[in-house]
């Protein structure tokens, strides 16, 4: 019986080892961290139809990875296979396509969660993910990073579409109210198409000889880290690359580009401690033919305004595209006036998106509402102009008064701030442009010649009035120091006559006060006396009323005597029993008591 319990006991020991070397070297897997491992069921319930991912129990590819650790599974019912984890960086998002889920609804691109098939709405941010890449595909595409100096426009790209000029609320399809502003934004591109627009200061200049360009102050800050510096640059080239479909498709209304971009992109590439500008050149047309060389395409100083400053550094603000347009007109006289101006404008933040649904791009916004407003209030104001009005200083100031003005008023409603319309350079014939020079030298010499006439006059009346002032301050000095010795001299007489005032009042106060003094003596001595005759005149009526209580004089001389006694004397009576008489009484004790 105990080799049968023995062996056994031993079988079992066996067993149990041979069991826990099959576990370890066999049935465990260690997964590593930064890696998932993809469970396959070997055996189990078929999966349902068109499903490809398996859940618990069921054959086939697991739906749910195993993360990091370590696992026991029976490599007789299971197989896995170990690949890393979905790992998003900083700056990127995950685009997920699901090929496993609820199927989409008629019209509908995107997943509403993670429960639908096809592209999810929500992306997935920076961090790590266990996604089972047998049914799910992730797609990293850069964060939309907007730069300083710019807002982020958002169209939603699914919903019910909304009518035109009405924003797009959730769940709709168009342009949103809310502008990104300078930041990261994780946003899913499939879902939120985000065009980044320039705020601030702006300017639109038409140039009659070097053509026309749109500057904008679209500056990257340097300060960022070089992965954000590039997203903001990936944002901006994204932008430029829209704009340039559009000016392409502009071509015949004016719209010019050249290939200054992509210099600019080699220039940052090298250097990405710098800010890239996004130089566009711009190309104009010149009617004179006289020009023409002055403002190449390909010219590198894109971001300047004109020839005469192409030597001048380098600017912030940069050539976003040109227009060969110009302002012409003829003036109210019959010439034709040809002007170079520049108009400043800003798009405030909480316009840029209603602008941008309305109107589109920079581009569109010049075209389509800038530069016909220019246009048609520079022809109406200034065909009420004469041609001399344009050459004449005071004549231009007070039509680009009027300019500016009516451009203000009529871009506000169109949310579109003005700032100020310059007139740079006026342009005409130049067979009349001499003579109504000449004229207006004529005139300012002549005006000059009237100002140096009144100015001698003024000089004239001034000197007058000088010698004027200097006689009336010799006279004001005499008269002040009259009056300073009369003050002086009744000052001194007002002195004396305050001190002897003072002296009397003195003597007077004394005399009172001695007076004062012999009263009080005279009623302290009469209130004495008076007080003493009252004190004995009472002392004698009181002895007189003794004596009354007395009937002989003997008895008041035994009380006088009495009351005249020593206060310390004593008597003593001893008692020393009937019939004797003892003298000597030391030592004995008296039986009487003392009385005193």
């Amino acid at each position: 019986m105990k080799n049968l319990i023995g062996a056994v006991a031993t079988l079992v020991t066996v067993m149990t080892v041979m069991f826990c070397a099959f576990l370890w070297f066999f049935c465990r897997i260690q997964v590593e961290p930064g890696y998932m491992a993809i469970v396959t069921a070997k055996v189990g319930k078929s999966l349902p139809p068109n499903e490809i991912l398996a859940a618990p129990g069921e054959k086939g590819v697991q739906r749910d990875p195993l993360p990091e650790g370590r696992h026991f599974l029976n490599p007789i019912n299971y197989s896995c296979v170990i690949v890393p984890v979905v790992s998003i960086p900083v700056g990127k998002v995950g685009v997920v396509t699901s090929k496993v889920g609820k199927e989409l609804q008629l019209g509908e691109i995107l997943a509403a969660d993670d429960k639908g098939k096809g592209i999810w709405k929500d992306v997935l941010g920076p961090g790590t993910y266990r996604l089972n890449p047998q049914g799910y595909d992730v797609t990293m595409l850069d964060a939309i990073n907007i730069p300083i100096g710019y807002v982020g426009v958002v169209i939603s790209q699914t919903g019910k579409p909304v009518p035109f000029g009405q924003f797009a609320g959730p769940g709709q399809q168009g342009v949103m109210e809310q502008v990104l502003h300078p930041g990261l934004y994780y946003n899913n591109p499939r879902a939120y198409q985000v065009d980044i627009l320039e705020i601030g200061m702006n300017q639109v200049s038409i140039l009659g000889r070097s053509g026309s360009m749109v500057i904008t102050k679209s500056q990257i800050g340097s300060e960022n880290g070089k992965e954000l510096q590039a997203l903001q640059m990936n944002a901006v080239r994204a932008q430029q690359a829209k704009r340039n479909e559009y000016l392409e498709k502009n071509k015949d209304s004016g719209f010019v580009a050249n290939q200054s971009l992509q210099q600019a992109d080699v220039q940052s590439q090298s250097d990405e401690q710098k800010p890239r500008s996004n130089s566009w050149g711009s190309r104009g047309r010149d009617t004179q033919q006289q020009t023409a060389q002055s403002r190449q395409p390909n010219a590198p100083q894109g971001n300047s305004f004109g020839t005469q400053q192409g030597q001048q550094a380098v600017i912030p603000e940069s050539a976003a595209f040109g227009i060969t347009r110009f302002v012409e007109f003829p003036s109210s006289d019959g010439f034709q006036i040809l002007l170079d101006m520049t108009v400043e404008f800003e798009l405030l933040p909480e316009n840029i998106s209603r602008i941008y649904m309305l109107y589109g791009d920079l581009p569109a916004v010049v075209e389509k509402i800038l530069l016909p407003q220019i246009l048609s209030i520079s022809r109406i104001k200034g065909s009420s102009y004469k041609a001399r009005d344009f050459i004449d200083g005071e004549g231009r100031q007070k039509f680009q008064n009027e300019l500016t003005s009516e451009l203000i008023r009529v871009l506000k409603e169109k949310h579109i701030l003005i700032h100020n319309a310059i007139i740079r350079h006026v342009e005409m014939p130049n067979d009349i442009l001499a003579p109504i020079q000449s004229a207006s030298v004529a005139v300012e010499q002549d005006k000059t010649n009237t100002a140096r006439q009144d100015t001698a006059r003024k000089q004239a009346k001034l000197n007058t009035q000088t010698a004027m002032v200097e006689q009336m301050k010799k006279q004001v000095d005499q008269e002040t120091e009259k009056l300073i010795a009369t003050t002086v001299a009744e000052t001194k007489n007002k002195v004396a006559s305050i001190n002897a005032n003072a002296t009397l009042a003195a003597a007077e106060l004394n005399l009172q006060k001695a007076s004062v003094q012999a009263q009080i003596a005279q009623v302290q001595g009469e209130a004495k006396v008076q007080s003493n005759f009252i004190v004995a005149n009472e002392r004698a009526l009181g002895e007189k009323m003794r004596v009354s209580v007395f009937k002989n004089a003997s008895s008041l001389a035994d009380l006088t005597f009495v009351d005249n006694l020593n206060p310390g004397l004593s008597i003593k009576i001893l008692h020393a029993g009937p019939g004797t008489l003892w003298t000597d009484m030391k030592g004995l004790t008296p039986t009487v008591p003392v009385t005193r």
